[in-house]
């Protein structure tokens, strides 16, 4: 007995996070021939748990699920460094802030962003802003859905930022990291164009206006465990985490 299978496979990359594998042309030869023409199509989908590839410039991210939540786990890192003492403009490129002017501190921390700049000049909760396709800015209710998950604001901060005192300082209260988000102080850009507290503070944004002037957003700190719910000046330049949508 004689069997010869013959395949032709065809692998077709969609983007770097979808796969499509597609195969046909099967031949079965067995005591004679026997021939099937047909096409078998298997798509591998991304899953939250994987990282995730920023097509825009190929910046790799992980993920993590908390709760029912799939969040990013670092800081966003998008766009062209600016000058800390410059405010982000509204053109066709995003602007960043590095700590010190140091690309290698975004590169660790992320970028520090304006809430305008951030938002991509759009006043809509949820919109994607800078986030990369598929994602979004998260909404002040959000980020609550996933403090409350862990736990309430009290002690979620603990469990969201990262362990030991390699980047946070000592004494990095209540820091067990077990929801896998991953938290570093990146500090961030006061309004007057200073940069304060790296090491010690991480403050992120979220889509949702507090007044015309203001923006709710989480902040995190080495001294305590909480996740601090404040509004901040629009101004300031902060931390970003991109929710899936």
């Amino acid at each position: 007995m004689k069997l010869l299978i013959r395949i032709f496979i065809t692998l077709t990359f969609l983007t770097p996070n979808l796969i499509s594998f597609s195969q046909s042309g099967l031949m079965v030869r067995s005591n004679g021939t026997l021939t099937v023409n047909g096409n078998l199509t298997i798509t591998a989908v991304w899953a939250c748990g994987n990282p995730f590839i920023d097509s825009r410039d190929g910046k790799s991210y992980g993920t993590v699920l908390i709760g029912t939540q799939c969040w990013f786990a670092q800081n966003l890192n998008v766009g062209t460094k600016i000058i800390s003492s410059a405010d982000q403009s509204n053109n066709s490129n995003i602007e960043k802030y590095c700590y010190n002017e140091d690309e290698n501190n975004c590169t660790i921390y992320g970028g520090l962003y304006q809430w305008n700049e951030a938002m991509q000049y759009s006043s809509s909760q949820g919109v994607q802003g800078i986030c990369p396709a598929g994602w979004h800015l998260p909404t002040d209710a959000q980020w609550t859905i996933m403090t409350t998950f862990l736990g309430g604001e009290s002690v979620a901060g603990g469990k969201m930022k990262e362990a030991g005192s390699v980047h946070w300082s000592v004494p990095n209260a209540g820091a067990t990291n077990t929801s896998g988000f991953n938290a570093l102080p990146a500090g961030y850009r006061y309004s007057d164009g200073y940069l304060y507290d790296l090491g010690n503070v991480s403050i992120y944004w979220t889509s949702s206006p507090s007044i015309s002037t203001l923006s709710w957003g989480r902040g995190l700190r080495f001294d305590t465990e909480n996740a601090i719910r404040s509004d901040f000046g629009k101004a300031g330049g902060f931390s970003v985490r991109c929710l899936k949508d």
